[in-house]
């Protein structure tokens, strides 16, 4: 499954599963762009070290993707972009009617309007390269709800829907669109809630995780960053070229329920 010679582009990766879908493309040998928000110093510190560590070239590029301007300049600034991973997104908790709605604007922004922006920009250089991947990392509430989750629910729904929309438009090139649907994902994020997740039910690491955090999730045991990357790597693949228009869960048995 060597991807050398292909550079990805990869939206919210500088943690969580997007360094880890970029940790396995480079490791396949793909060049990568990491992306986030921010600009520091340890962004693109970061880039570098992942470059050094699998013999790939690595950078970091700076856009924010509540914006659908700085979406297009990321694949723009880019170059290339032969893999385009849509990862970016974040969450926020309420019922319908209390639900803030400037958080339900951010969050279809990012979680889903970001993905029609870059993909938009990025398929003209798939076309022109004559080869392409879109991987969107949707999520198991792409397929399936929770409450109290609404703009989350709807984005990964649409993110989901998107992907098809994609697929069919390039149904008869060398280009494909797939989502990853992920359950819960073990990330530096997930992690840092369990302690407080421990005191507010009383109940040791192992019983949060597995009644509380998994409690939709049958395999009771989280999907990794490294899974979740091998799956990208897959559908990037010679192996998956007639894969497309689908979603893959990666969600421990949860969508089969």
């Amino acid at each position: 499954m060597s991807l050398k010679g292909k550079t990805a582009v990869i939206t919210g990766s500088n943690s969580g599963i997007g360094l880890g879908v970029a940790h396995e493309l480079a490791k396949a040998g793909a060049n990568v762009v990491l992306n986030s928000f921010t600009d520091r110093d340890e962004d693109h510190k970061l880039a570098e070290a992942l470059g050094k560590e699998h013999g790939v070239t690595a950078r970091y590029i700076k856009a924010d993707m509540s914006k659908g301007d700085e979406c297009r300049a990321l694949i723009e600034q880019a170059g290339v972009c032969d893999i385009l991973v849509n990862n970016a997104g974040i969450q926020h908790v309420a019922p319908v009617d209390e639900f803030p709605a400037e958080k339900w604007d951010a969050i279809i922004a990012i979680n889903m309007n970001s993905s029609f922006h870059t993909a938009a920009a990025a398929l003209p250089m798939m076309r022109k390269a004559g080869w392409g991947r879109v991987v969107n990392i949707a999520s198991a509430h792409g397929l399936t709800a929770s409450p109290f989750k609404s703009a989350y629910v709807a984005a990964k729904h649409g993110v989901v829907g998107m992907t098809k929309v994609i697929a069919l438009e390039t149904a008869e090139e060398p280009i494909t669109a797939n989502a990853i649907c992920p359950g819960y994902v073990l990330t530096p994020l997930v992690e840092s809630q369990i302690p407080d997740t421990m005191k507010e039910y009383n109940m040791d690491r192992d019983t949060v995780v597995r009644d509380v955090l998994l409690a939709r999730q049958p395999s009771k045991a989280f999907a990794t960053v490294e899974q979740i990357g091998g799956t990208a790597v897959f559908l990037c693949s010679d192996a998956a070229a007639q894969i497309t228009g689908t979603t893959i869960s990666v969600d421990g048995g949860w969508t089969a329920l």
